[in-house]
């Protein structure tokens, strides 16, 4: 299995530019990710919420779950950012958990509950932090070498892509 690539400390999408991307500005979209994700899903009728529309792309059930991972995921991974020298992150393997674990299956409603609880331990981990901190590095694959600065901003993005990823499959679903 081939991991694609993280992105750069530059990167842009989803209206964000990482590099103008303050610590707060990241939290604040951290934290509103629970309830635009609850909202998201309100739009979705019930009956679509499982099953993937197109082979290749995730059920609402999947990506809800993939967002609760991302919380939890990077908790940790800021942790170590704080605590350990360098450390090597264990990557996320995100369509390898989807299927493995099941994630279409998972009870929606469930889900965004665990989201709504474990997004302020991301928060409460960010806290943590002093100013210089934020400059420690992790690494991936040896070649990727990242800033804790770049995990909050991509925790903040991930939460922003995949909600609107939710929003994008209404066009999946006829509706009223």
């Amino acid at each position: 299995m081939t991991l694609p690539p993280l992105a750069a400390e530059d990167h842009e999408c989803c209206g964000l530019r990482y590099t103008e991307l303050t610590v707060a500005g990241a939290c604040e979209i951290v934290a509103a990710v629970p309830a635009r994700a609850r909202a998201a899903v309100a739009r979705i009728p019930p009956e679509a919420r499982h099953g993937r529309p197109a082979e290749d792309v995730w059920s609402v059930a999947e990506y809800v779950c993939h967002l609760r991972d991302v919380a939890m995921a990077f908790t940790i991974r800021l942790h170590r950012a704080r605590t350990e020298e360098r450390p090597a992150l264990e990557p996320v393997y995100n369509d390898l958990r989807a299927r493995r674990f099941r994630y279409d299956r998972h009870d929606v409603d469930a889900v965004l509950d665990e989201l709504a609880i474990v997004t302020p331990g991301l928060l409460d981990e960010v806290a943590r932090f002093r100013d210089a901190d934020w400059d420690r590095t992790v690494t991936r694959l040896p070649h990727e070498e990242r800033t804790a600065r770049w995990l909050l901003r991509q925790a903040a993005h991930e939460g922003m892509h995949h909600v609107r990823d939710i929003d994008s499959l209404r066009e999946h679903f006829p509706g009223p």
